[in-house]
């Protein structure tokens, strides 16, 4: 066992332990893959990484690091939250880019692009890979009320989407309905086995005319009346809300903020039409975290999925 430096951060919010938390291990040379499955699993997080050199093919491409993902039960060949995370404290411990702008990373999806917003301690975003997609069959379709506790009515459009990880999107009529939903979790974790999806998220915009959560009206409130100097800073106002169930290899969980599945989510639902092109999600509500997902689509049709990140956790591990 060496000593290696680590990091554990919050990812997708300005307010530490308010987003969704991550266990970086900023050098695992040498380890093997059952080494940080094992690590993984004992951190207990959603997802622990794990910096090492590129490749030399993916260095010659403009690699700067690589990075591999792993949950408490299985290694992802993508995900959002430890894309932004993992830069974040790479950035953080010395980290130096090709490109001050541009940072490339690599993972088992491929390149992944991510920009730094130009000031200091600007907000990362990275390139939403790749999107496939594809209409649900209407068995699928049939099911998706009863798995999710919710009226057919309730139910606006559905996709498979797939960037990587094979996740499911469900676009619902308010988002009374998404922060209503109970889902069957026996129901739900079926048909992820029967239709080969590892997770299901669903949304739904804000209506401009009502009240946001209220989260976002004590926001406004404190604008309007002075915060305190002391106060954590406000998160900004949502125009979407999502929600997202995965399997965990244990049953179903919800996750707080799923940086993978807002990338899908996005490209889908601006290309449909549901959504502008920039755009702010929120998701965690109904767990008690106050994520926001920053969405924007530039002049070449490219959606940059952006969030901010905390360092909770600042030291060595053994391993």
């Amino acid at each position: 066992m060496i000593t290696r430096p680590f990091k554990q951060v919050d990812v997708f919010t300005s307010k530490p332990y308010f987003g969704n938390p991550l266990a970086v291990v900023l050098d695992g040379t040498g380890l093997s893959d059952a080494e940080m499955q094992r690590f993984a699993a004992w951190t207990n997080l959603s997802e622990t990484t794990f910096v090492l050199p590129p490749t030399p093919e993916a260095a010659a491409a403009g690699a700067d690091y690589q990075v591999r993902i792993f949950t408490t039960a299985y290694e992802m060949p993508f995900a959002g939250h430890p894309t932004l995370g993992t830069c974040h404290a790479w950035l953080e411990n010395g980290g130096v880019p090709k490109d001050q702008a541009r940072i490339v990373q690599q993972c088992k999806v491929g390149l992944v692009a991510i920009q730094r917003a130009q000031h200091e301690g600007g907000r990362l975003a990275f390139a939403a890979p790749a999107l496939q997609r594809k209409e649900p069959s209407e068995a699928l379709w049939q099911a998706l009320p009863g798995a999710l506790g919710l009226t057919p009515q309730q139910l606006l459009a559905a996709q498979h989407l797939n960037n990587g990880p094979q996740h499911f999107g469900v676009l619902l009529d308010s988002v009374d309905a998404v922060l209503a939903v109970q889902p069957d979790l026996a129901h739900l974790q079926a048909l992820m086995a029967q239709h080969g999806f590892s997770g299901l998220g669903v949304a739904a915009r804000y209506d401009t005319a009502t009240s946001a959560p209220l989260i976002a009206r004590s926001n406004r409130e404190a604008r309007a009346f002075g915060a305190r100097a002391d106060a954590a800073p406000a998160e900004a106002e949502p125009d979407l809300e999502v929600r997202f169930f995965f399997d965990r290899g244990d049953g179903i969980g919800e996750d707080p903020i799923t940086g993978s599945f807002n990338a899908s989510l996005s490209q889908w639902l601006i290309a449909e039409g549901h959504v502008p092109s920039t755009y702010v999600a929120a998701q965690g509500t109904c767990i008690g975290r106050e994520g926001r997902v920053h969405i924007a689509q530039d002049a070449t049709g490219q959606v940059w999925v952006g969030g901010d990140v905390s360092t909770c956790v600042d030291g060595t591990v053994r391993l």
